[in-house]
């Protein structure tokens, strides 16, 4: 794999959080082209086979040939299709684990605001079966520079998960807003966790 060779050191905090079985969205903050690889490599650890949710974008070229060997798949960020909505709720139906970016592209400065996306691909399935229990894993990808570099750190801080479940009393739309509000303020939580460790 291209990641102990690029990296020199890949730091993996929290993998206890992210459940063995069961449907589950891994919600990692986006700043790299290297975040699908590091992922996977969550994924390979624990033993379970990810699907991505990626933007239309990174699954063009070279790139995407890697994307979709790792089981990614497109989606329009501005304009999504109900297709492809539809297909991450049937993922998480059939209890596999989604990777979805919630920020919804790249960003060096930070983490922005989160996209709705997420929340309501969970919601919905999770308000479609009883007692499906969807959980998303908040994760924080943190690299030495900003653009990450030849031989340069890498470390994937992961939070506990969130119960979908207790966000299915109220409308899908309040409840969905709730519910990504809450996954950024655990995003922010494990950011100011590694500055933390930074001091």
């Amino acid at each position: 794999m291209a990641l102990p060779l690029y990296f020199s050191q890949i730091n993996i905090v929290g993998q206890e959080n992210i459940p063995t079985e069961g449907p589950v969205v891994l919600a990692p903050t986006h700043q790299s082209r290297w975040d699908p690889l590091l992922v996977g490599l969550l994924g390979k650890r624990i033993g379970r086979y990810l699907r991505f949710m990626v933007t239309a974008d990174e699954c063009l070229g070279i790139q995407g040939w890697f994307i979709r060997r790792l089981g990614g798949f497109p989606v329009h960020v501005r304009k999504p299709s109900v297709k492809s909505l539809r297909h991450g709720v049937q993922l998480l139906q059939a209890k596999e684990m989604l990777v979805i970016y919630p920020e919804g592209d790249i960003y060096l400065d930070g983490i922005h605001p989160l996209k709705p996306g997420l929340s309501r691909i969970a919601l919905r399935a999770e308000r479609s079966e009883p007692n499906l229990d969807v959980k998303i894993v908040p994760i924080s990808l943190e690299y030495s520079e900003l653009c990450p570099k030849w031989r340069g750190t890498v470390t994937a801080r992961i939070g506990q998960p969130i119960s979908v479940a207790d966000y299915k009393k109220g409308t899908c739309k309040a409840q969905s807003k709730h519910l990504t509000l809450d996954l950024q303020q655990a995003l922010y939580s494990l950011a100011d966790q590694a500055l933390a460790n930074q001091s």
